[in-house]
């Protein structure tokens, strides 16, 4: 009995649905729209006319989910059939489907909701937007074509109109402009392009564009059509820039152009490439020489704040003068030697001890030369690592070696035009010996790390300490330099073999250093001659200098005195050591003290106990007084009469 039951409640239950499909059905049939009629609980597609399957290309959508038509519109479903339950009908365009061939569907729905026994039902109409412009276009085209002579004639008179409105654009455009089809034909060109290639259009359109204008690069390398930013623009439809590449004209000139290729697109299809692109050659050339002209000043600021800095240096070192002080043949003989070689362009060699003034002389045969308005640059070898040697004599480019951070102008090229003073030129390494004799012998050279070869026109003087034969002997110095640079030596003699020269070089002195003191110029006695001449000067004329400037400053105004070795026991030890030993006197440390306290005692005695100052003891020993005082106190001399004295001292 139970079960009599359910097979009925199963019987009414099946044929109620069977009624509901039917009528669901019937009314999508009868929509000529494409309808579909969905279940919104369930999201099934309870019925669909033929016009809603053909639409979406399947052979039945009746069964299908509804969301399943339209893939990543889930939440726009959503809101739009709770807008349909809740208002009762709604339309929207923000639904897009997708076809079962995977075409995209831009549709417009509307939509009502109706109750028909089992639950609310959603009906959707569907408009493909695209069929309906494309009917929409073609009922214009029919009133037009149903519209008479009258509209037809109005129509040519608006196509005659775009026709000269766009060749009105095309000609006035100062930019090349062609196209091309989707197969690289050309389409179009205007006047611009026909001028700047060489081509008419005759000759181009219909023509492959590629091959004619752009088969090759700058260099001459052929430019394969696959690689064409041209051809890829429709290839890709995508828009290509190009800031520099090279067309080439009809007389097979090439030029150099910017250009844009924009893809033509009618509805999805790529139809062909618009190109636009002018000539740079001008400007790229204009920008040639800018970087040059900018580059050749940032060559001439770098070489000016380097002759800046070595101008600076000469003032900083107090170059005093440009004659050469002195009253001796020797002095004489250099002048003459200066006159002789200073008007040509001969290397010099000049040859002398330290401190004889061997960069004096080199300033005044720069100065008296035909180079004297550009600068003399003077480079101590001897202060320069060997490591720099090269950097430093010929400069280097930015990266050439570690810590080249930027480019250096070398001495070399600073000297362009004028004098390069070699200071201690013995000190250059051996191995850079040889390049420095092929920048004398070809005058160019190249900085570190670059292969442009820059030309030198430099005079060279050198100077030297050292006996360069002997160095050539030992292989310390190379012989064909030395001859290069010994075109016409200069000897400087030095100044204890010239004491002539003392008293004149003493007077510069200390004008020179009064007046940098900013002091009053103190009187030069004939007995500080006498002490002057007295001394050897192993430093010369830098040493004399030297005492000078320290007496100077000890002096605070009184008489002047120089602290030098004893007067006459320093200028021949040899001598007195060979006196010493002729006739076999040694003298003991005790007889040495004894005769030094007699000589003070003397000296004392001799200015009545005056120790400092004109006449006293200290000057007549030629010492400091707090010299004298001190050894007063060490050697306890008391009574007159240096009893004064020595209370002076205690004081």
């Amino acid at each position: 009995m139970k079960n009599r039951d359910a097979i009925t409640k199963m019987h009414n239950l099946t044929e109620a649905i069977s009624d509901e499909t039917a009528l669901l059905g019937f009314v999508a049939a009868s929509v000529a729209r494409p309808c579909m009629i969905v279940a919104p609980d369930t999201d099934l597609i309870l019925a669909a006319n033929a016009e809603a399957s053909r639409l979406f290309g399947v052979e039945d959508a009746t069964g299908l989910r509804f969301a399943k038509l339209h893939p990543g519109a889930l939440e726009q479903l959503v809101v739009f059939v709770e807008e349909v339950i809740y208002r009762g009908s709604a339309w929207t365009r923000r639904i897009a489907g997708m076809r079962a061939d995977g075409t995209k569907l831009d549709l417009e729905y509307e939509a009502c909701v109706r109750d028909v026994g089992h639950g609310a039902r959603v009906v959707f109409l569907a408009s493909d937007l695209r069929e309906r412009a494309s009917r929409d276009g073609g009922e214009e085209a029919y009133a037009v074509l149903h519209g008479g002579l009258l509209e037809w004639r109005r129509l040519e008179r608006l196509f005659d109109q775009v026709e000269r409105l766009n060749d009105l654009i095309l000609s006035s455009a100062g930019d090349g402009i062609y196209g091309v089809d989707a197969e690289g034909l050309t389409t179009f060109v205007n006047p611009a392009a026909e001028k700047l290639l060489g081509w008419s259009a005759a000759d181009l359109i219909g023509h492959n564009m590629h091959a004619l204008i752009h088969h090759h690069h700058a260099d001459g390398t052929p430019y394969p059509a696959n690689a064409c930013p041209i051809y890829n623009a429709f290839r890709h439809a995508k828009v290509n820039l190009v800031e520099d590449e090279t067309f080439w004209r009809k007389d097979g000139l090439p030029i150099r152009v910017e250009y844009t290729s924009t893809p033509i697109i009618d509805d999805t299809e790529v139809m062909g490439a618009v190109i636009v692109f002018r000539d740079i050659t001008e400007r790229r050339e204009n920008e040639r020489r800018l970087r040059e002209a900018l580059a050749e000043v940032e060559r001439l600021k770098q070489r000016l704040e380097m002759e800046n800095a070595y101008l600076q240096e000469e003032i900083r070192q107090s170059r005093n003068h440009r004659e050469i002080i002195g009253v001796s043949p020797a002095i004489a003989e250099t002048v003459k030697q200066i006159e002789l070689v200073a008007p040509t362009d001969a290397n010099v060699l000049i040859i002398g001890e330290s401190g004889t003034g061997k960069e004096l002389v080199a300033q005044a045969i720069h100065a008296d030369s035909q180079r004297a308005e550009r600068p003399l640059i003077r480079v101590n070898c001897a202060a320069i690592p060997h490591e720099l040697f090269e950097s430093e004599f010929f400069g280097h480019v930015k990266g050439a070696f570690t810590g080249a951070i930027r480019d250096r102008t070398g001495r070399f090229e600073l000297a362009d035009g004028g004098t390069i003073f070699l200071d201690e030129v013995g000190e250059i390494p051996f191995e850079l010996q040889s390049k420095l004799l092929r920048v004398l012998q070809e005058r160019n050279f190249e900085r570190i790390g670059d292969t442009e070869t820059r030309e030198s026109d430099v005079r060279i003087i050198a100077a030297t300490n050292r006996d360069l034969v002997a160095e050539i002997a030992t292989r310390k110095f190379r012989e064909d330099l030395f001859f290069r640079l010994n075109v016409f030596p200069i000897n400087l003699t030095p100044l204890r073999d010239r004491p002539e020269d003392i008293g004149p070089l003493a007077k510069h002195f200390i004008q020179l250093s009064a007046r940098n003191l900013n002091i009053p110029e103190p009187a030069l006695s004939r007995a500080n001659i006498e002490t002057l001449t007295a001394y050897s000067w192993p430093g010369n004329a830098r040493e004399l200098a030297n005492v000078i400037e320290r007496a100077l400053i000890l002096s605070q105004g009184q008489k002047l005195w120089f602290d030098l070795p004893t007067t006459g026991m320093q200028k021949d030890h040899t001598n007195v050591a060979a006196a010493i030993a002729h006739d076999n006197l040694i003298e003991t440390e005790a007889d040495r003290r004894n005769r030094e306290i007699a000589n003070i005692q003397a000296a004392l005695a001799a200015s009545n106990g005056k120790i400092s100052g004109p006449g006293g003891a200290a000057e007549r020993l030629g010492v400091k007084p707090t010299t004298l005082y001190s050894r007063v106190r060490r050697y306890g001399l008391s009574g007159n009469p240096i009893e004064g004295a020595a209370d002076a001292a205690n004081r």
